[in-house]
């Protein structure tokens, strides 16, 4: 049985947070990130938790992100490892690319 994975955005004036809830698991990935200018966000963290770990979880966040950026126009800036590493294994996404 495959489990679900349902992605969430809260947005604020300073940033904003994108959540991974699972169906079968009470824990959460997430992806933060802050508001550099009006165009331009700093993904700064992704953290997934060791229950959710190996299951794609912190990739369907950046791949949210990234669907977000092409709907919305705002672009990157990759502090966090994980989108930076992302960014290099898509090339695709290079226009999204701030830094």
């Amino acid at each position: 049985m495959t489990s679900s994975v349902q992605i969430t955005h809260e947005a604020t004036e300073s940033g904003g947070l994108y959540e991974a809830h699972v169906d079968d698991s009470d824990a959460t990935g997430i992806l933060s990130y802050v508001q550099k200018d009006a165009d331009t966000i700093i993904a700064d963290h992704t953290l997934v938790p060791d229950a959710l770990r190996g299951r794609g979880i912190a990739s369907a966040l950046v791949k949210q992100l990234m669907a977000d950026a092409a709907v919305q126009g705002f672009r990157i800036v990759p502090q966090c490892s994980f989108v930076r590493a992302s960014f290099e294994r898509h090339p695709e996404w290079a226009e999204f690319r701030a830094d």
